[in-house]
């Protein structure tokens, strides 16, 4: 039996990884690009240089931004691409031949606007197609070095769960299951506005304590939204949530956290955001949360200020001094 023909979307450091773990399988993998020129680097030097670095890419990994040909012969379609490009990337898709394949969703972010979780857009643009989403902790620079590392396949048929979890899962890439979608993928999108909180904590100098709160709190926000749209509360202490949060808190390599300690020393966020050529998940996320909170009328505090640090031009100190002044309450308040 011939090896199944996997094809990665999105040229990422995620995308990238992943590619990695499933050509280690035994998979034949092809990797596709939006930059022509980007995927020709990447195929003179086999290495990501820009989302990856230090890592090779295996010689028979096909490396293409020609489209068409990648989707056509896939049966397993992996959609990498930024959150906020992702409607983009998959109308690309559209009027090509998708039948009978599996769709597994591994990027993390609420569309601006419309509000919807990437499986819903993927859906939206290409029907109700068979498809997954794949969430955790998972910085690529670890997993593509092959640290242990715990994550979730979620669908809402536990089968297609199943199909995910024995696709990816290697002795280092454990892979547990779920069927409450809407839970996990908000929380690996939701996640990344605390992040962006604990890095302004950061660059603010301040310490541990201060970051325990943020994080515990955080998750709290999370949950409580995440319930209101449908979630179980229980999915948001688990690998997708709590877990991802702490991780993209504490990590020296998390974009988000990053991003946050710039704005912490002081930096605005217009001009880090112009700095970097990766993608801050989270300063989107920050908008579509604001406008989630709004909707389902939940007390998000940690993230409004977020959006109002990002989006209002709020001083941080000011942001600290009003989520520590807030009005007297009980920890177990909804």
């Amino acid at each position: 039996m011939s090896a199944k023909k996997i094809t990665v979307i999105g040229d990422g450091g995620w995308g990238t990884t992943l590619a990695m773990i499933l050509h280690q399988k035994g998979y034949n993998v092809t990797v596709w690009g939006v930059f022509p020129d980007y995927i020709e680097t990447m195929k003179s030097k086999r290495e990501n240089i820009k989302f990856l670095p230090g890592v090779k890419i295996p010689e028979t990994i096909v490396l293409t931004s020609e489209l068409s040909a990648a989707v056509r012969e896939a049966e397993i379609l992996i959609l990498a691409a930024p959150s906020q490009h992702m409607r983009e990337v998959a109308g690309r898709m559209k009027g090509l031949n998708l039948g009978g394949k599996l769709f597994v969703s591994v990027s993390k972010g609420v569309e601006n606007h419309s509000l919807m979780r990437m499986s819903q857009v993927i859906r939206d643009v290409l029907g109700k197609v068979n498809i997954g989403v794949l969430s955790g902790p998972t910085i690529s620079y670890e997993v593509a070095r092959g640290l242990p590392t715990t994550v979730v396949a979620a669908a809402e048929e536990e089968k297609t769960a199943e199909e995910i979890q024995d696709l990816f899962m290697t002795e280092n890439f454990r892979i547990y299951t779920n069927t409450d979608v809407i839970g996990v993928e908000l929380g690996g999108s939701l996640k990344n506005v605390i992040a962006i909180a604990a890095g302004i904590s950061d660059g603010m100098g301040f310490g541990v304590n201060t970051k325990s709160g943020l994080l515990v709190r955080g998750i709290v926000e999370i949950a409580r939204l995440g319930a209101a749209m449908g979630a179980k509360q229980e999915t948001f202490y688990g690998i997708s949530g709590l877990g991802d949060l702490v991780t993209t808190c504490v990590s020296a390599h998390g974009r988000n956290r990053w991003f946050g300690e710039e704005i912490g020393k002081g930096k605005k966020p217009g001009e880090v955001l112009k700095s970097t050529e990766m993608v801050v998940e989270g300063a989107g996320t920050a908008e579509s949360c604001h406008e989630l909170q709004r909707k389902y009328n939940v007390e998000m505090p940690i993230a409004e200020e977020i959006y109002a640090i990002i989006y209002q031009g709020k001083d941080p100190k000011a942001a600290v001094r009003d989520l520590m002044t807030r009005k007297r309450k009980s920890e177990n308040d909804n």
